[in-house]
């Protein structure tokens, strides 16, 4: 169980047949049992074929009841497979993109979480310490965020499943990192360092408004697929960035000192480790001074 608020102030117990589920395999002898089958990238690509398969379409109409989603908000189409789905395109109109340049924005729909780096570039995310370094296996590009701040986009099984660029900048390659596939439920976070296990990706977006900021995705439980578009590109604001295929996942976003600030509701609830639901293109912070393009990003 876990506490999750709203922009308005209301906060909630989070307690789904899912969470409890996932408690009892991150804290059970039987259930670790079936978890170390679980996180295998194999076991991920091979229910990740089964959910590209055309049968799984018999789980999207049951997964849209019980989890209440609203298809209004999404293209109309016909889904081939439930990753089909699951990687469903959001209608245009259904989510606004905050273009204010001081703005710093949210890159998904998520639960969001912010820690601060200190100076050792060390932070924690639910009781758990994690460096900068083991995070990002580079301990160069790391020193360029001691102080900076961590923004943790959680995204839940029923949420929209893709994600945004959330500034206008140049990004540079990306780089891969192989790993486990935990699940992102703060369950997991309860015994597994997950973002310093989990396979994850990122790159740095050479910004127009809140220096170089550092975009990872973090791959999860029965996720077997981070699908970023092109790379090394101008990229503008709202701009997609990418999917994940099917499961809970994570984008992760760290910002130099001094250029973005979170909300104070959101800075608030995280310090009493709350996490705030947030959407795609939603002010989440604010950039603190004006930014020119550095030459390069890497």
């Amino acid at each position: 169980m876990h506490l999750v608020a709203d922009r308005k102030g209301n906060i909630e117990k989070e307690n789904s047949r899912q969470d409890r589920f996932l408690e009892w395999m991150y804290t059970h002898l039987s259930g670790r049992i079936i978890l170390k089958l679980l996180v295998r990238p194999a076991v991920s690509r091979l229910g990740g074929r089964l959910l590209d398969s055309g049968i799984s379409k018999l789980l999207i109409r049951p997964f849209i009841r019980s989890h209440q989603i609203d298809m209004s908000d999404y293209k109309t189409k016909r889904y081939m497979s439930y990753n089909d789905f699951f990687t469903r395109e959001m209608a245009e109109e259904a989510r606004r993109i905050d273009n204010t340049p001081e703005s710093f924005i949210s890159p998904c729909d998520s639960r969001l979480l912010v820690c601060k780096a200190d100076s050792e570039s060390t932070f924690f995310i639910k009781h758990t310490q994690y460096t900068l370094s083991e995070l990002l296996r580079d301990r160069r590009i790391s020193k360029r965020y001691s102080g900076g701040y961590i923004w943790i986009f959680r995204l839940c099984v029923e949420d929209y499943h893709r994600y945004i660029y959330v500034d206008y900048g140049k990004e540079s390659a990306r780089r891969r990192i192989a790993g486990v596939l935990h699940t992102v439920n703060p369950a997991a976070g309860i015994r597994f360092p997950i973002y310093k296990e989990n396979t994850r990706e990122y790159s740095l977006l050479n910004s127009e408004n809140f220096g170089v900021i550092l975009q990872m995705e973090v791959g999860a439980m029965l996720v077997g697929r981070i699908e970023n578009r092109q790379e090394g590109k101008m990229v503008k604001r709202g701009q997609e960035k990418g999917n994940f295929a099917f499961g809970g996942s994570t984008v992760i976003l760290i910002t130099q000192a001094e250029r973005a600030v979170p909300d104070r509701d959101i800075l608030e609830n995280s310090k009493r480790g709350i996490e705030t639901r947030v959407k795609l293109g939603e002010r989440v912070g604010e950039g603190k001074e004006g930014s020119e393009l550095t030459k390069n990003p890497a």
